[in-house]
């Protein structure tokens, strides 16, 4: 009897993943349908909005991030849009980064750059919010990590979006730079799956989270919302189900695939679960904190929004619980039948989806699609690793509960990870 609850637990979350792929590529090849259409209409329109380009006021929080902020600030600079202003807050970096600050004005004194560094060390949410209240004057504002680059087009493209008045928020594209590597090749897998399916979120309007490198807002949504807290562990998911706390109906969130940065992976899986560690703390603690929003009826929300995608996103971390668990069971069952019929299938599907992911992708080359469908058939059994740290991370956030629901300020605590940094210096 427990093997048939057993068996029939499997099928249901076996199926129940199968249909959420399957909604993804559906939802992501329709978003792609309608961008092209949009495109054809915004060559239409193209001497309507020629006029309307709105200041952008880009902020750079930096902590020690001498190998990377110069070609961060390079990208930057070479923006194809130019309305542009640049704030990097040095959050009392021990390192040369105030040094290569006050070259760099120096050297480029027509680029409308401010170093700002205060007496002590505020962390990067209110190293942003300092910024912004004080300095910025820009009617969007985006923060960009300062180990990031930005595509030449993607603050052109960032600005597109907000002709509609009912876009609010905008999340960009991350790509992930590998240097071949078997973590680097995880990561810069998991990362174009994962903002693929971003798609589908903003095509149902049910997107809440808006990660921090090259998220831009309205200026007038910040001021409303009281800018970033300081009481989570992902400042970035904070703001934006803050804002979307306040009505996703009427202002909308949306992913942006054409605005597009790049970082490096992080370099080692210590360095990686402590990262994923971070994140599920800080998902944990923002859905928690607006978890009014949870099978919510107010009209104000759609119900994609509170009826199915911030619930799943707590069924998500339920799943990671019981994946162990799981897998374990999946091993048990094909010894016992002698088949490997479960495995093929489950390595069949993953591989298929892995490569509908990567030849629809706008932003890869011809010969990059090639060479990452030559790795796709490994990358079923290079998941296991990230599975592996997203079980560990969500397991040491389990372990001390009280962080989750007894939200502390972060304000003084800021490590960013070590990355592939010489990537963005190629």
């Amino acid at each position: 009897m427990l093997n048939q609850y057993l068996f029939y637990l499997f099928i249901s979350i076996g199926a129940f993943y199968l249909v959420h792929m399957g909604i993804y590529i559906i939802g992501a090849n329709i978003s792609d349908m309608l961008s092209y259409r949009n495109k054809s209409l915004e060559t239409k329109k193209k001497k309507v909005y020629k006029n309307i380009r709105p200041l952008v006021s880009v902020v750079i929080p930096a902590y020690n991030e001498e190998l990377s902020i110069e070609n961060c600030l390079d990208s930057v600079r070479n923006s194809s849009y130019k309305r542009i202003e640049v704030f990097v807050h040095n959050d009392r970096s021990t390192d040369k980064t105030a040094k290569i600050l006050a070259e760099y004005i120096n050297k480029y004194p027509d680029f409308k750059l401010r170093a700002i560094r205060r007496r002590k060390q505020v962390g990067k949410a209110e190293g942003v919010n300092y910024c912004i209240r004080k300095y910025a004057k820009g009617n969007l504002v985006m923060t960009l990590d300062a180990d990031c680059m930005l595509d030449k087009d993607a603050i052109k493209n960032a600005v597109k979006y907000f002709r509609d008045p009912k876009i609010v928020g905008v999340a960009a594209n991350v790509r992930i730079l590998d240097k071949h590597t078997i973590l680097g090749l995880l990561q810069k897998f998991e990362h174009m799956i994962g903002y693929r399916s971003k798609n589908f979120f903003t095509l149902a309007n049910c997107e809440f989270i808006v990660g921090g490198v090259a998220s831009t807002y309205r200026r007038q949504t910040l001021d409303k919302v009281g800018y970033y807290d300081t009481d989570t562990q992902t400042e970035d998911i904070g703001l934006s189900m803050k804002i979307v706390a306040e009505g996703n109906r009427g202002d909308r969130i949306i992913y942006a695939p054409n605005v597009v940065a790049s970082t490096g992976g992080v370099l080692t899986l210590p360095a990686l679960i402590k990262q994923r560690y971070r994140w599920k703390l800080g998902m944990l603690q923002n859905l928690i904190k607006f978890r009014k929003l949870i099978g919510n009826n107010d009209p104000a929300y759609s119900r994609s929004l509170t009826m199915y995608r911030v619930p799943m996103a707590f069924f998500s971390e339920l799943l990671l619980v019981l994946e162990p668990f799981i897998l374990l069971y999946v091993i048990y069952l094909s010894i016992i039948s002698q088949t490997l019929a479960l495995f093929v299938g489950a390595y069949m599907t993953i591989t298929l989806y892995v490569l509908w992911t990567i030849w629809p992708d706008e932003h890869a080359s011809n010969k990059e699609k090639i060479r990452l469908s030559i790795y796709s058939p490994f990358m079923y059994f290079i998941f296991y690793i990230m599975n592996l740290v997203q079980i560990v991370a969500i397991f040491k956030v389990l372990r001390d509960p009280k962080k989750v629901y007894g939200r502390n300020s972060t304000a003084s605590h800021w490590t960013p990870p070590a990355r592939n940094v010489e990537q963005l210096q190629a």
